[in-house]
């Protein structure tokens, strides 16, 4: 299985965590929640779904039809048979067994889950992932930036005098962009700290920390956007 391939089944397997969908309600989440996702085909997305039902961790059950299907603008009115088996009826449902797989993905904390697009997938579900492996997804990432931006420095360094001035922008820009993202890693990660703290200092913390792991904790940020981990220029 290819590291694309792997990051779409942990999408997809968290987002049917949170409910039952069809694959046109699936899809339209995954380019609407997760940025990786912006552009990839249901040729994409339902040999995923086969998989996951072939592997039990998906069953498939009748449903309606979502309202919000494109429009069919053009063309002739379906016969009500063809509409009958459409496959955009069908509902996804994850199984006691996905559950449990997508659990032990959650929990899974490699080198992997640093990289530019399996930690965007990873980080749009750290309000199920428990606090421990939250922060060692996190300081993961921030390492792994680091010493991109190490390299990036030292490359801009012996190359400087070769480059003309639009290059040379494009390589600050690129310079910039991933010490943004450390910056707000850092402040992911004091937050993090600071409300484990909290909990352990207060009463009933005991109870509270039985539940770090469904709530996130994270302050609102007004007006600022994550930064994209996907963005070609921080890489």
């Amino acid at each position: 299985m290819s590291r694309r391939s792997g990051i779409l089944e942990f999408a997809v397997l968290g987002l049917l965590r949170e409910s039952p969908m069809h694959g046109y309600e699936l899809r339209k989440r995954l380019n609407t929640s997760l940025g990786i996702f912006r552009a990839f085909s249901y040729g994409t997305l339902y040999p995923c779904l086969k998989t996951l039902v072939a592997n039990g961790w998906l069953i498939e059950e009748p449903g309606t039809a979502p309202a919000d299907l494109p429009p069919t603008t053009g063309r002739a009115p379906a016969p009500a048979s063809s509409l009958a088996g459409r496959r955009a009826k069908i509902v996804y449902r994850l199984t006691a067994e996905g559950k449990e797989h997508f659990e032990e993905l959650l929990s899974h904390t490699g080198p992997d889950s640093w990289e530019d697009e399996h930690f965007a997938a990873r980080f749009a579900f750290f309000s199920q992932t428990e606090r421990e492996v939250r922060m060692r997804v996190l300081e993961g990432r921030r390492s792994r930036l680091e010493e991109r931006l190490e390299k990036m420095r030292a490359s801009l360094a012996r190359t400087r005098e070769r480059l003309d001035d639009y290059t040379l922008e494009l390589q600050r820009h690129g310079m910039e962009s991933v010490e943004r993202e450390v910056r707000w890693l850092n402040e992911l990660i004091e937050s993090e700290r600071s409300g484990r703290d909290q909990r352990r200092s207060s009463p009933g913390s005991e109870a509270q920390q039985n539940t770090a792991g469904e709530t996130g904790g994270l302050p609102r940020r007004r007006g600022d956007s994550p930064p994209d981990p996907s963005d070609d220029t921080a890489k």
